[in-house]
């Protein structure tokens, strides 16, 4: 039943910061427009894909295949964009809204493909909306980057307000169904070498909700993922390095846009996913889904070493 998720009237207060974000985008009063990196600190945020429900089964089973870049949290009923509940198969079953949501209207902004291609962004997408879509809801690295913060250990783009720098990869993904093809997408993070088993540490336990610890750090792993350019990002912002930093690579729900383009006209009809940064805001805090903080409780006694990371 579609009782984890409602359109009714937010009812609980720690979900107030979630929802004005999700209003603001209603509103087109977003002041960081599109980026949605640092707003609605502690709670979970989402990328999104939507597409005929003749693909869902498909699409399910691509993120089944690919959990590190495209761990599935929920889906729509089909032609209800305002009713979610979790994907089948995933044993993740949190209530990600507490009050009103509509996802035609919810997210800053939205990019749609027909044939293979990007044909346009919209802020909002009532006029793409059918009767067969069904929306995806993927966990999003910006879910962990509270618990970087706490730590005393904020991402770079936090300081300069753009989205997360995202990066195409040579690692193909696993194929299911109709979708074939593609290969895994990556955001990043630059750290100081010393910090890198701290920051696997902090961000491994949220595997679901944000796509767990990194895939690959150093320039040897940029290398290693086919990334050419560090400066040059397909999606997001560039950021600058500091002296004795690193990349740090985590997997990214830019993934299945990827995935769309290099399909081409074998998917019909028209998909809808997530502006690159700009994700959808739940009502769901990391609280509700993390266990206790380990990291902070092993900080405080001084146990974290690279052999734990």
């Amino acid at each position: 039943m579609p009782s984890s998720q409602t359109n009714g009237e937010a009812t609980s207060g720690s979900a107030t910061a979630a929802r004005e974000v999700r209003l603001a985008c209603r509103s087109d009063k977003l002041p960081s427009h599109p980026s949605t990196a640092g707003l609605a600190s502690g709670h979970i945020q989402a990328n999104l894909v939507i597409l005929p429900a003749k693909y869902a089964s498909d699409f399910r089973a691509l993120c089944q295949r690919n959990p590190v870049p495209c761990p599935l949290m929920g889906e729509s009923l089909v032609g209800n964009p305002t009713t979610f509940i979790p994907s089948p198969g995933t044993g993740f079953s949190e209530p990600l809204f507490e009050g009103i949501i509509d996802v035609r209207i919810d997210l800053p902004k939205y990019n749609i493909y027909r044939g293979g291609k990007l044909i346009t962004s919209k802020d909002a997408i009532p006029d793409y909306w059918k009767d067969d879509s069904i929306a995806f809801l993927i966990g999003c690295s910006y879910s962990f980057e509270t618990a970087l913060v706490r730590a005393g250990l904020p991402p770079r783009h936090h300081h300069t307000g753009t989205a997360v720098p995202m990066y195409r990869t040579t690692l193909r993904l696993n194929p299911a169904g109709i979708f074939t093809r593609g290969t895994t997408v990556v955001s990043m993070r630059p750290y100081r070498s010393s910090d890198v088993a701290t920051v696997r540490q902090i961000t491994a336990p949220y595997q679901i909700t944000g796509h767990g610890e990194p895939i690959a750090w150093g320039w040897e792993g940029a290398k290693i993922l086919g990334i050419r350019n560090i400066d040059e990002p397909e999606w997001g912002t560039a950021v600058q390095f500091e002296e004795d930093e690193v990349p740090v690579f985590w997997g990214c729900g830019v993934t299945p846009q990827n995935c769309l383009l290099e399909m081409g006209d074998e998917i019909e009809g028209d998909v809808i996913a997530h502006y690159p940064g700009g994700m959808l805001v739940c009502d769901l805090r990391e609280e509700d889904v993390i266990p206790l903080n380990e990291h902070k409780q092993k900080k405080r006694s001084g146990r974290i070493t690279a052999e734990e990371a």
